[in-house]
């Protein structure tokens, strides 16, 4: 893998990677794509047995189910090991592990993925709480990065991956604000543009 010091930026094609990861608590080796035709959400956390990581990762968890029905997988990455993966997994939710997960964990023990995605935090030794939403294509289309403090949003997250749907789909509309399914878009033209706020 090549690693570049440029800021990665939406638009951009997904640096591709091959890293082991474990999947219904095995380990197997896994490429981002290989899942080109699908859309990806990327997120990575700081560490496995740590306190506002599992409640994100159990909450993609929970909703895996949501984002497998519009054609998108969910891969969670942290500069530990597989063997600490799987020990985390195999460990109840009440007890701080994260459970049986519907998703593949990715070690990234070499923290190569983590540079790729320049969300290592040299200092700390880990990766800050970077998500990525990546299309079919293999196009970053939404980056964010989170200090280590404070978890993510999953409802905004399966928000923002509905709007970058519906626009690809749509290639003459554009979606505003809060927009969730359902929501009136706009057309992204002086004049066409007008009917959308005359609405509102």
């Amino acid at each position: 893998m090549t690693h570049s010091t440029e800021c990665l930026r939406v638009g951009q094609a997904a640096p591709d990677f091959t890293a082991e990861a474990v999947v219904d608590q095995e380990f197997k080796t896994i490429k981002l794509s290989d899942y080109r035709g699908k859309y990806v959400v990327l997120f990575f956390y700081p560490l496995d047995f740590t306190f506002v990581c599992p409640t994100e990762i159990t909450a993609f968890s929970d909703r895996h189910a949501d984002f497998k029905a519009i054609n998108t997988e969910i891969l969670g990455v942290s500069v530990d090991s597989v063997f600490s993966h799987l020990a985390w997994i195999q460990t109840d939710r009440k007890s701080g592990g994260v459970g049986d997960l519907n998703y593949p964990l990715v070690a990234d023990i070499k923290k190569e993925v983590s540079a790729a995605y320049n969300v290592l935090d040299p200092e700390a030794g880990v990766a800050l709480r970077g998500l990525f939403i990546i299309d079919k294509d293999g196009i970053i289309q939404h980056a964010t990065i989170n200090n280590l403090a404070f978890g993510r949003n999953v409802d905004e997250t399966l928000r923002v991956l509905q709007a970058i749907q519906y626009v690809q789909s749509h290639p003459d509309e554009v979606c505003p604000a809060n927009w969730k399914p359902g929501d009136a878009t706009m057309n992204p033209d002086p004049v066409k543009s007008k009917d959308f706020f005359a609405a509102v």
